[in-house]
């Protein structure tokens, strides 16, 4: 199954999507609202008519995931959405909005460039999760098979 930090992780890591990039350090994720909905959702003007990647079109939507995820949300500063690994032109002046959109800057401990090992870490926090957590008891996932080695 392809979970939804998985898709996050390759639609960051590639090099078609340009509404979501790494942050400076490689360790955050800076989405450009406007252009993810455009780009990703289906939404607005230019909107690419292709099967659907996400079952929304609501960005809100999308945060709710990230959180239930266990991403958090920080302030966009000029230096985190300065090029990271994978370099895009910053705005000027560290301005945190877009043509398109503001930019979002999410992190997770377990979301890192070059790491996808770390993302059967990364659990979605269901009532039957956060049961278990409070029980002290541990989470387990497993990464798709194309993923595993």
């Amino acid at each position: 199954p392809c979970t939804f930090p998985m898709k996050l992780w390759l639609l960051v890591n590639s090099p078609c999507v340009h509404s979501v990039r790494w942050d400076a350090r490689g360790e955050g994720l800076i989405i450009d609202q406007g252009l993810f909905e455009q780009e990703l959702l289906g939404v607005g003007p230019g909107a690419a008519g292709e099967e659907e990647l996400f079952k929304t079109k609501n960005f809100g939507s999308i945060v709710r995931q990230l959180n239930l995820y266990g991403f958090h949300k920080l302030t966009v500063s000029p230096a985190s959405s300065a090029a990271g690994p994978r370099p895009r032109s910053a705005t000027a002046g560290g301005d945190t909005s877009c043509p398109d959109g503001p930019l979002h800057h999410f992190w997770n401990p377990h979301f890192r460039y070059d790491r996808p090992d770390l993302l059967v870490k990364i659990k979605r926090l269901t009532k039957a999760n956060k049961e278990k957590l409070d029980a002290g008891l541990e989470v387990t996932s497993r990464l798709p098979d194309d993923f595993q080695q």
